[in-house]
């Protein structure tokens, strides 16, 4: 079944796409040995889970 969800998540993900939508995935970028919220800009230790100035989760 989750060759069958991979393939439904491919077709949405290129309907979305041909329709000017960013499909891809978000993550934490990095500054320097901390992590900073791709949102905000705020930075936090490498151990966070979730911004705690604009509340952002990956």
């Amino acid at each position: 079944m989750s060759s069958a969800q991979e393939s439904i998540d491919g077709v949405l993900d290129e309907f979305l796409e041909a329709r000017g939508h960013d499909t891809s995935q978000v993550a934490w970028d990095r500054s320097y040995n901390k992590k900073q919220c791709p949102d905000c800009g705020g930075l936090h230790d490498e151990d966070a889970t979730t911004c705690t100035v604009c509340g952002w989760a990956p």
